[in-house]
C-alpha cells in the first residue's frame, strides 16, 4: 500500500490527490497545508465577488472528502515544523504543490514607499488570509494606480471601485468591507508598459469593469492606436482580438456627470520611479514606450506623472525556496523531470512537484489538471521502487508524537460553521475569519 503526502491543498494539490486515488485503488493520501483551511488560492486568491469561480471549492471538497484522502491543516513544512527529511521518513512519496508565494518586484526607486503595496498583499487582506498584517490600504487615498494588465490587476481595480451594496453579499472579512465601503478613491489608473493586444487579462474579466455601478471606464485612443493590432485586429488571436474590441468601445467615451468613480486604462507606459509626497507615495513617474517591432517595447525618453496615494503592483507571482528542496532562483521553481524533483541533475527518489512551483505562475486553475496528471503518472511509474516497510503505521500518529497537532477535516468544518455564524450575526451570509487566533479557536470547537 502506497502512502503519499501532498504538500498544499490548492487546486494542484487536490488534483494530484484525485489522480492518485483514481489510478491506484489502494493508495492513501494525506494532503498537508500550512494553513488550517484548504483550497489555496481558490479561497485566498479568487476575488470575493467571483462566486462562480469560488464555487470550485465544492469540487475540491469532494476530493478532500474521499475515503482514502485525509486533510491535515496547520502543518508547516520546514525547520519550524516538519522538516522535508522527516516527511520522507513518514511517506513513500511526497508531492510538493506549494505554489508561488511571493510577488515580483519592479526594482525602481521609491517602490518601498508607504502607500506602495504588492497586489498580493491587497488580495490577501480582502481575502482574509491569516498572514495578512497589512491594513489601511485606502486610508487617505483619492487616486490609485494599478501597475499591470493581467486578471489580478483587473480584480484589484474592480475591488477598489466596488461599493458596499456589491461587496456586502460576499464573504469578505468585516474589516476590509468597512474600509472599502468608506474609501474615498475616485480615480483608478490601470497601467501596462505594452499594448492592449499583449495584455494578459481575459475578455470576461475586462468586460466586468464596464458593468460596475457608478463607474465610468475609459481608454486613451492615442495609446490604443500605438498597438500594431489595434487598427486591424483581424490578425490577432481570438482572445486578444476580443480585448481590443472591448477597449475600442471605451475609447473617447465621455464621462457621465453622475459617475462618482473613474477607471482609466493606460498602455505603453513603463514605471520608472515612485515619487514621494509627505513621506509616502504621491505619484508614479512613467516613461512613454513604443512597440519595437519584435513583441517588446522601447523607451522614448518622454515621461508622464500620474497622481496616486495608493499604488498596487501586479506584475506577477514568484515561487520561494522551500527548506530541504533544490530551487532554481532564475525561474522561481524546483528543478524537475516530468514532475520528479532533480537534485544536481539526478532524480531524487520519492520527491515530486506539481503546480506553480513546478512550472511557474502560468495558466488558469484548470491548467493544474494536466500538470498534476503528469506528476501522478511519474509517481505511479516509480511506485514499485518507492514502497518500503520501515514506515510508521500511521504518519498522523508520528506527527503527533513530534508535537504537531494538525487541523483535521472536522476542524475545518468547525471553521466553516463559525464563519457562517459570524455572517449571520452581521446580517451577511458567510464572513471569513481573518486571523490565526480565530481560525484555530474555531477549529478546536466541536459544537455544531
Amino acid at each position: 500500500m502506497l502512502r503519499v503526502a501532498v504538500v498544499g491543498s490548492g487546486p494542484s494539490g487536490c488534483y494530484t490527490a484525485q489522480g492518485l486515488v483514481q489510478q491506484d485503488p489502494e493508495v492513501l493520501v494525506d494532503v498537508l497545508d500550512r494553513l488550517p483551511c484548504p483550497y489555496g488560492l481558490v479561497r485566498y486568491g479568487v476575488a470575493p465577488d467571483h462566486e462562480k469561480i469560488k464555487s470550485l471549492q465544492n469540487n475540491l471538497r469532494t476530493i478532500l472528502e474521499h475515503e482514502r484522502v485525509r486533510f491535515l491543516g496547520g502543518v508547516h513544512i520546514g525547520p519550524a515544523g516538519v522538516p522535508a527529511t522527516r516527511l520522507r521518513e513518514l511517506y513513500h512519496a511526497v508531492v510538493y504543490c506549494v505554489g508561488a508565494a511571493t510577488d515580483r518586484h519592479l526594482g525602481i526607486p521609491g517602490e518601498d514607499l508607504p502607500g506602495s503595496w504588492s497586489a498580493t498583499e491587497f488580495v490577501s487582506w480582502y481575502s482574509a488570509h491569516p498572514d495578512s498584517a497589512a491594513d489601511g490600504f485606502v486610508v487617505g487615498a483619492r487616486s490609485a494606480v494599478v501597475i499591470g494588465v493581467g486578471n489580478v490587476a483587473v480584480d484589484v481595480t474592480r475591488m477598489l471601485a466596488r461599493g458596499l451594496a456589491e461587496l456586502n453579499p460576499t464573504d469578505m472579512p468585516q474589516g476590509a468591507l468597512a474600509a472599502l465601503a468608506a474609501s474615498q478613491v475616485t480615480e483608478i489608473h490601470m497601467v501596462g508598459r505594452r499594448g492592449p493586444s499583449q495584455a494578459r487579462f481575459t475578455t470576461k474579466e475586462l468586460r466586468e469593469l464596464g458593468d460596475l455601478p457608478g463607474t465610468h471606464v475609459a481608454a486613451d485612443p492615442q495609446e490604443l492606436a500605438l498597438d500594431p493590432g489595434y487598427e486591424d485586429p483581424s490578425g490577432l488571436p481570438a482572445a486578444q482580438r476580443r480585448n481590443v474590441e472591448v477597449l475600442r468601445g471605451w475609447a473617447n467615451t465621455p464621462a457621465p456627470e453622475a459617475a462618482p468613480r473613474r477607471i482609466r486604462l493606460r498602455f505603453f507606459l513603463k514605471p520608472v520611479e515612485f515619487l514621494a509626497e509627505r513621506g509616502r507615495v504621491g505619484a508614479v513617474r512613467f516613461e512613454r514606450t513604443v512597440p519595437d517591432g519584435q513583441g517588446g517595447v522601447t523607451g522614448t525618453g518622454r515621461f508622464e506623472e500620474i497622481e496616486a496615494q495608493l499604488v498596487l503592483r501586479s506584475v506577477g507571482y514568484r515561487g520561494v525556496p522551500l527548506e530541504g528542496l533544490p530551487f532554481d532562483p532564475r525561474n522561481g521553481t524546483v528543478p524537475h523531470l516530468a514532475g520528479r524533483v532533480l537534485r544536481e541533475g539526478a532524480v531524487a527518489p520519492g520527491e515530486y512537484v506539481a503546480g506553480w512551483i513546478k512550472r511557474g505562475p502560468t495558466g488558469v486553475i484548470g491548467t493544474n489538471r494536466p500538470c498534476a496528471k503528469e506528476t501522478v503518472t511519474s509517481l505511479l511509474q516509480d511506485a514499485p521502487a518507492l514502497v518500503r516497510k520501515d514506515l510508521p503505521e500511521d504518519p498522523l500518529e508520528a506527527l503527533r508524537t513530534n508535537g504537531i497537532q494538525p487541523v483535521e477535516w472536522a476542524g475545518w468544518q468547525a471553521i466553516e460553521r463559525a464563519e457562517a455564524q459570524l455572517g449571520a450575526s452581521l446580517g451577511r451570509s458567510v464572513v471569513k475569519l481573518p486571523d490565526w487566533e480565530s481560525l484555530l479557536a474555531a477549529a478546536r470547537s466541536t459544537t455544531s
